[in-house]
């Protein structure tokens, strides 16, 4: 898949004189790249090709369902993500809680599984249950492998003791090319802090927006450890973009202020129709020349 980007050149004003004497020459800045929603992305230490913008089956995923699997339904999903996988979009993010799996499964009769990288989660805390998940989400969504799993909503501020069994079976499960990467899904700032400075997390699932809508602090807190993650070579996927629809409303100004975020590589969102997919698709490029705040 080709990326598609419009390079804009700088250009300086020439040169001239006023009294006899020769003025240096004014550069000025281009606009900034326009960006896509289907641009490839690398993400982490090992690389995970994906689109700029996931697309995502939780809002208000909790106990097996989301609004995308209650509205949707299996084949609703499934060609929602063939509409999004003709416009580029390669990035697939679903999580057990969600109920999504099955739903994954079906868009995949149709699209081949190694064109796509394909994110779950999991509420494993112990190594059996870890073990156990990771089996079944693959049976769920027909793949033999995943591209990421995180560890889901976490919050506790010890996690890395918590769910020490269930880590070290992630990393067996990569060592395997079971797991490509793994990571964590924070709900938290304390969980937030660990993670950026655990060396077993190599992509983090943050929440992010303009407002502090449904987020683990402010906006300017967050911001500050996303940029440690990114020193430390993390990938960053941001979501909550749009602070779980709540801010639909102001769609522009959350895309503008994802768009000039230094502290992610990627976001989810998780579209309720082609309607809205195309939408979000349409908008982005546009808020990738937009500064926030002007």
């Amino acid at each position: 898949m080709m990326k598609r980007r419009e390079f804009l050149h700088r250009g300086l004003m020439g040169i001239g004189a006023a009294a006899g004497a020769l003025h240096a020459p004014r550069t000025f800045a281009a606009p900034p790249t326009r960006r896509h929603a289907n641009d490839v992305i690398q993400l982490g230490p090992e690389k995970v090709k994906l689109s700029r913008l996931a697309m995502g089956t939780g809002t208000y995923g909790f106990r097996g369902s989301s609004n995308q699997t209650r509205q949707l339904g299996v084949k609703g999903i499934a060609e929602l993500f063939q509409f999004g996988y003709d416009n580029g979009l390669t990035f697939w993010d679903s999580a057990d809680g969600y109920g999504s799996h099955p739903h994954l499964k079906e868009a995949l009769k149709h699209i081949p599984r190694e064109r796509v990288a394909i994110m779950s989660k999991t509420q494993a805390r112990d190594a059996a249950r870890m073990r156990s998940d990771l089996d079944r989400f693959r049976k769920e969504i027909g793949a033999d492998y995943l591209d990421i799993v995180l560890l889901h909503a976490v919050r506790e501020g010890d996690w890395t003791e918590q769910r020490k069994g269930a880590m070290e079976v992630l990393s067996e499960a990569k060592e395997k090319g079971i797991v490509r990467t793994l990571g964590i899904s924070c709900h938290s700032l304390e969980a937030l802090r660990l993670a950026a400075k655990t060396p077993w997390v190599e992509v983090d699932l943050a929440r992010i927006n303009p407002w502090g809508v449904k987020m683990d602090a402010d906006p300017a807190t967050v911001k500050e450890v996303l940029r440690d993650m990114k020193r430390n070579g993390k990938g960053v996927i941001g979501m909550k973009i749009i602070g779980e629809g709540q801010m639909r409303h102001r769609v522009d100004d959350c895309l503008t202020h994802a768009m000039n975020l230094d502290c992610i590589d990627c976001f989810t969102i998780g579209a309720e129709s082609r309607q809205e997919l195309g939408d979000l698709i349409a908008r982005i490029p546009k808020a990738s020349q937009r500064e926030w705040g002007a």
